[in-house]
């Protein structure tokens, strides 16, 4: 759990945290939290399935067959997903895949290239 500061204008210690804000509920006082705790806090690091850090505009590999939900089609190992982006969810990246189009694939099933 974090450490919320006391209010920096009455210094009471009941301040909460609602949001990227910080609020006094004696004083009513509102800030903001710093740009430099949030961001590394947030900051969150998508590995391939060897360890690789991943970043956007990579070029991966798939490392397993992978079947495409509501269809028959199965995408094979080897076949390589060229500019992808890194997104928040389950399925971690974005891409497109030649003859299928765009997808999302889990982190865990592919290797950069």
């Amino acid at each position: 759990m974090s450490k919320i500061p006391n209010c920096p204008q009455c210094g009471s210690e009941y301040a909460y945290e609602d949001g990227s804000l910080f609020i006094c509920p004696e004083c009513s006082h509102e800030w903001q939290v710093e740009a430099s705790e949030s961001a590394s806090e947030e900051e969150r690091v998508i590995r391939d399935a060897n360890g690789n850090v991943l970043a956007d505009g990579d070029t991966v590999t798939l490392i397993k067959d992978l079947k495409v939900k509501g269809s028959s089609l199965v995408i094979k190992v080897g076949t390589k997903a060229k500019n992808i982006r890194l997104v928040e969810g389950d399925h971690d990246i974005d891409c497109k895949i030649d003859g299928v189009g765009a997808m999302q694939l889990k982190s865990a099933f592919v290797k950069k290239a």
